[in-house]
């Protein structure tokens, strides 16, 4: 697996595109450090569901507490 700077990836980056396409994972690095990698699709996994908004439903379940409308209300009276 290729290792590059982070420049160095801004200024090559059709050369690595083309590599991931052709199965040769890339990793990007940051002052050193690991920071993000380019795969081919074959070896990344894509979250599942629905696109767009519909793909986030129920993504936020339980944020609010049991009872979103006493949330909102307590929110509301914050700025009273």
């Amino acid at each position: 697996m290729e290792r590059i700077g982070s420049e160095a990836a801004r200024r090559q980056l059709p050369a690595l595109l083309e590599r991931a396409h052709q199965g040769q994972a890339s990793v990007i690095m940051k002052r050193g450090q690991p920071y993000a990698a380019l795969v081919p699709l074959d070896q990344c996994r894509l979250p599942a569901g629905g696109s767009g908004l519909l793909g986030l439903r129920g993504s936020g379940r339980g944020l609010w507490g049991e009872g979103p409308a006493a949330t909102v209300a307590a929110m509301r009276d914050e700025w009273e």
